[in-house]
């Protein structure tokens, strides 16, 4: 993955009286958020599992590189789903990460790959762990 030394991280939020949330990240990326059990979008927590997803397919492609089973990796799809708990608070208690991957590759390599992304994932690294969040105003 891109060396996070070289691009700067960040996102805002900007939320009217009425409405949704817009997101824009700090190098110019926009996004509407949607709430709306109907409504085609990402709404925050879709956001968060697609997070995961994207960082686990880029990791996955590095592991197979390190591995060196480059050669057999044709491409990945990663599918993510999250369970929500019952009680307070709002939080998801568990992810399953579901690895698709395309090209010559035996379950033994495929699993090497999903265990290694794992690993180099930031996201997933950071879900791993109960990160610090720091509350203030700007």
């Amino acid at each position: 993955m891109a060396d996070l030394k070289d691009r700067p991280i960040g996102a805002t939020a900007t939320l009217g009286k009425t409405g949704y949330p817009a997101i824009r990240s700090v190098t110019g990326g926009e996004l509407e958020i949607v709430t709306g059990s109907t409504q085609p979008g990402f709404n925050p927590l879709d956001l968060l599992l697609a997070s995961l997803a994207a960082c686990m397919s880029m990791s996955a492609r590095i592991a197979a590189r390190e591995l060196g089973l480059a050669h057999s990796f044709e491409g990945v799809g990663v599918a993510v789903s999250g369970e929500k708990a019952a009680d307070a608070p709002s939080r998801f208690i568990g992810f399953t990460v579901e690895f698709d991957f395309q090209g010559a590759l035996d379950l033994e390599q495929q699993q090497a790959i999903a265990h290694r992304a794992e690993e180099i994932c930031t996201v997933s690294n950071s879900l791993a762990v109960r990160p610090t969040l720091v509350i203030g105003n700007a």
